[in-house]
């Protein structure tokens, strides 16, 4: 008997379990129904953003084909099929300003990836126009230009770079195909360098009457002075080598007296080749006027 009523008891437990889990599944189909509702829902917002974008990339990309032909042809007025865009919608507005936005990034991009060098479109967007200014002392001087043709690899087609500036040794020195910025930083240093020495020199001719320039070449890497001591009139030959041609300081500076030998060997004119060394010329002149070694 008590084996039976054991039996029952568990039956009938076993019955209100089967029926318990029928009311929870029974309780839980309508969450779940919304829930799958609710994801079906996000993913048909997700696949109209989708298409919404590709359709807007679509759109900037003819844009931008469009805003290019017209800076290469040096047209204004932007010109779009009304038919596929109407440019009074405010839509249409939205875009352009996307497609602008979008190509003075890639400006941007492309300037500091050239170290920050003004550029121009050449060639019909075969190739750049670099533009290299130089300055010293806060005044711009001359500024230099170089075509780039890009395609199928790097080179040099038109410039108007002095030409004894080592342009061909630099292309050769630097690896233009890989760092095209390495190859522009080397070519600036050697144009600001002749340009600031250049600069010098005419400042030496404007500010320095007393002091003759005997010879000076058209790199301006060497200079040749003559000075006049005050006292007994004595000329002083000075010569200024500046075998670092991305410098504007001489590398060597050499005093020659005939009519007093050991004047350039003195503690004071040592002075003032430490002075001409560390100085640019124009400056070193007018410390040594002031402490009066020259007239």
């Amino acid at each position: 008997m008590e084996v039976s009523s054991t039996k029952g008891v568990l039956s009938h437990l076993s019955l209100l379990e089967v029926k318990a889990r029928s009311r929870k599944t029974r309780h839980q189909q309508p969450s779940q129904i919304k829930e799958l509702k609710a994801k079906v829902e996000a993913l048909r917002i997700q696949r109209n953003q989708l298409r919404a974008q590709i359709e807007t990339h679509k759109n900037l990309q003819k844009l931008r084909i469009s805003m290019d032909t017209q800076c290469r042809n040096g047209e204004e007025e932007e010109k779009v099929e009304e038919e596929e865009m109407d440019q009074d919608s405010e839509n249409s507005q939205l875009l352009r300003l996307m497609a602008r936005h979008t190509q003075l990034k890639d400006l941007l991009a492309a300037h500091h990836i050239i170290g920050g060098y003004n550029i121009t479109k050449a060639s019909h967007g075969k190739g750049v126009c670099v533009s290299l200014t130089t300055a010293y002392e806060g005044i711009y001087l001359e500024t230099y230009n170089m075509e780039l043709n890009l395609r199928p690899k790097i080179r040099i087609t038109r410039h108007n770079i002095p030409p004894f500036i080592p342009l061909n040794s630099l292309v050769e020195q630097g690896n233009m195909q890989m760092d095209v910025g390495d190859f522009l930083d080397s070519l600036s240093k050697h144009l600001n360098g002749f340009a600031g020495r250049k600069q010098q020199l005419k400042l030496v001719k404007e500010l320095h009457k007393s002091v003759e320039v005997l010879e000076s070449n058209v790199l301006c890497s060497i200079l040749v002075l003559l000075l006049i001591v005050p006292k007994k009139k004595t000329a002083v030959l000075c010569t200024l080598t500046y075998t670092d041609h991305t410098r504007c300081l001489p590398t060597q500076v050499k005093f020659l007296c005939e009519a007093d030998t050991e004047l350039p060997d003195s503690p004071a004119w040592k002075k003032n080749c430490s002075l001409l060394m560390e100085t640019p010329v124009h400056q070193a002149l007018t410390a040594m006027r002031k402490t009066e070694a020259i007239v």
